[in-house]
């Protein structure tokens, strides 16, 4: 099978997307099927890359993980005609996500979406951010999803949401796979070394980027109220960004800001050997809709306290694998991270974090991807070299920016009646009300 995706992140940024896309690659590779990703140009990038198409782009907009590609040149089609994609796999509803939906309309390909993120907890990135600016990116990532063949949701909470929010029900649960075997081999003593941690000390351990929609101020006021308890333990933290400063100002107020060590960003084996050095790894992010460093926290046998979320209620068994905390509480946080570096406490739930992280294998994830595809394409038709002739070339492509526009048209009629209901007077009549709900569709 010839599997085309697009992401907005890809390597060399370190994040979720990033990380899921790189192995789902490796792993389509592995089973013998040809991958072609698209993906932004990097500063520094190698010219060729393997299985990689790069375009132009502004890199890491507005301080965020993405980037904004500008408009994609003719090379691109070019290298897909010579690719001759089975299918479609978009990893975002926007910017190359719509790029996605162009090539799928244009070569008549099957389009399997992704919905990876809740985009409306990152629009602070995007100037203007409002209510109404979470509202769009909402109706944006669904309204994409009604023009996609299949969709994976990471998590049944993400499935269910999807559901609640009308998007298309052709809708598989596939978690982002991690390599259990090799994060649960790594050199515990690193990092303790480096840091001049105690090989007797508790390490409670937190991976991701360190940006506001991560829930940092919670979890650092909780992570340092048991430093504050247990002065023999110590807090190792794998990412950064814009929120380290406020974390570490938490660390001094509460005087535990030399037991605080932060390592930047960590990939291969630095990072498996930062799990490895952690004996509790503490989360409390909203945001997520699978939380891979849960999983990969679990590969290499850590239980986790975390907060009920979407993506994280999966994973997180309370009692079994860890602590999962209903209210945000920073004073049970923390005894919860206590609780679960008592060391008769730590090797159960060990013991059985190994066993959740069983299901998230990487090689397990790919195949159950696969069968989506297959899905896909029983629906969809063949690939159809639509740029062999010049009518068929205009005619294809003025198809496709059709079907942008009516996409892009559907979301904005959507919004305009959710404006409306909020806004029109109170004492404006209900059969109005209706008459105005008809002139806009």
């Amino acid at each position: 099978m010839n599997i085309l995706m697009f992401t907005n992140t890809y390597v060399p940024i370190v994040g979720g997307v990033s990380e899921s896309v790189q192995r789902l690659k490796g792993q389509l590779q592995q089973f013998g099927h040809r991958v072609m990703v698209v993906a932004p140009r990097f500063h520094g990038q190698p010219r060729h890359e393997e299985g990689v198409f790069r375009v132009a782009a502004v890199q890491q907009f507005n301080g965020s993980d993405f980037s904004l590609p500008v408009p994609i040149p003719s090379l691109l089609y070019d290298a897909i005609e010579a690719f001759e994609p089975d299918i479609v796999h978009s990893h975002h509803p926007f910017l190359l996500g719509d790029t996605a939906i162009r090539v799928a309309e244009i070569y008549g390909l099957p389009l399997v979406f992704t919905h990876h993120t809740l985009y409306e907890h990152y629009t602070h990135y995007v100037p203007g951010d409002s209510p109404r600016m979470r509202r769009f990116v909402v109706a944006l990532a669904t309204q994409y999803t009604r023009l996609c063949d299949e969709v994976i949701a990471p998590s049944e909470s993400i499935r269910d949401l999807l559901i609640e929010r009308q998007a298309n029900a052709d809708i598989t649960v596939v978690p982002s796979g991690v390599d259990i075997h090799r994060f649960g081999k790594g050199d515990g003593q690193h990092w303790r070394t480096i840091f001049g941690i105690p090989s007797h000390s508790t390490v409670l351990g937190h991976v991701g980027r360190l940006a506001k929609e991560k829930n940092l101020d919670f979890l650092a006021e909780g992570v340092c109220l048991a430093l504050a308890q247990d002065k023999d333990c110590w807090w190792l933290v794998v990412g950064d960004g814009e929120s380290r400063e406020a974390m570490q100002a938490c660390a001094r107020r509460h005087g535990v800001e030399q037991r605080v060590c932060f390592t930047g960003r960590l990939q291969g084996q630095e990072l498996i050997d930062a799990y490895q050095s952690m004996n509790v790894f503490a989360f409390a992010s909203h945001s997520e809709t699978q939380g891979m460093v849960i999983a990969e926290a679990m590969a290499a046998g850590l239980p986790v306290v975390a907060l009920d979320a979407p993506g994280v209620r999966e994973v997180v068994e309370d009692g079994r694998n860890g602590r999962l905390l209903q209210e945000e509480d920073s004073g049970a946080f923390s005894q919860a991270l206590l609780e679960c570096a008592a060391p008769a406490c730590r090797e159960r739930m060990r013991r059985e974090a190994l066993v959740t992280a069983e299901g998230y294998d990487e090689s397990r994830c790919a195949r159950r991807c696969l069968v989506v595809y297959r899905l896909a394409i029983a629906r969809g038709g063949a690939f159809t070299h639509a740029d062999d002739g010049g009518w068929e070339k205009v005619r294809s492509r003025l198809g496709a920016e059709w079907q942008m526009l009516r996409y892009r048209g559907r979301l904005l009629r959507q919004l305009m009646k959710e404006e409306w209901r909020e806004e029109r007077p109170s004492w404006w009549p209900g059969e109005e009300e209706n008459e105005t709900d008809q002139l806009l569709k």
